[in-house]
């Protein structure tokens, strides 16, 4: 191969190496685009389900605290069947150290790994006892520091029992219709609470939850969901209706 002959054919492999590597950069995100989308997503949804509400029975905000902290892994129409009984034994922090560990355990034991929920209720009973005067902390950052309490639990809380928008709440509801919906593209609770919050406005932080588990439970389901039946259908890039292919769960 000549000189001239490899400088062309060089020349040729740069350009095509260039083109490749901005067709292949992400394209920017039109946040303002996407904060328009999602206000409408949430007006759709509000209108869809009007009393979209916390789903965990509850009377007080350490209730709320112990019903979330049952719901890891578990249904909440099952933690809700569990609590009925357990909130009538035990009312106060205080109740939770009174009882053997294997008793309580055998309380919770439908809600599933209930060894490491009774050492979460009961650490937390304890903090609460001695640290709080069996009171729940209204901050996020005291009540990240309970036994068995991460992000979740922490704005399940703060939100339903004393009406603070610490967050959003991110579920397997919320994850799987926000990444349906396209509000995100991430798999980890955090990082998706961190694109919610940057789309959603903070007066809609804690009721969008509820309209994505309320939605995700009638409507969006991880199987089969049914998109000819959805209120939120046009503003939805995962519609089998548009793609002609069903949504991964």
């Amino acid at each position: 191969m000549g000189a001239s002959t490899l400088r062309g054919y060089i020349s040729r492999m740069t350009t095509k190496l260039t083109s490749r590597r901005k067709t292949e950069r992400p394209s920017k995100i039109d946040l303002k685009g996407l904060k328009a989308r999602t206000q409408k997503i949430i007006q759709l949804l509000k209108r869809a389900y009007p009393d979209a509400k916390c789903s965990l029975n509850h009377s007080n905000a350490f209730e709320l605290l112990i019903a979330t902290i049952l719901s890891a892994q578990c249904t909440d129409e099952r933690v809700n069947i569990v609590t009925a009984d357990l909130f009538r034994k035990y009312r106060k922090p205080e109740d939770y150290l009174k009882v053997p560990a294997t008793e309580l355990q055998s309380d919770i034991r439908t809600t599933g790994f209930f060894r490491n929920k009774t050492k979460s209720i009961q650490g937390t009973a304890k903090v609460l006892t001695e640290q709080y005067a069996g009171r729940v902390p209204q901050t996020i950052e005291e009540l990240l520091e309970l036994p068995g309490v991460a992000r979740k639990t922490a704005n399940v809380v703060l939100g339903n029992a004393f009406g603070v928008a610490s967050g959003v709440v991110v579920d397997t509801h919320v994850t799987r219709l926000s990444r349906r919906l396209g509000l995100t593209q991430q798999k980890d609770a955090v990082k998706i609470e961190n694109d919610l919050v940057a789309i959603v406005p903070r007066k809609d932080w804690v009721i969008f939850s509820h309209l994505l588990i309320a939605h995700g439970r009638k409507i969006c389901k991880a199987r089969n969901p049914l998109c000819a039946e959805c209120v939120v259908e046009k503003p939805c890039p995962s519609s089998y209706l548009k793609t002609g292919t069903m949504p991964g769960s």
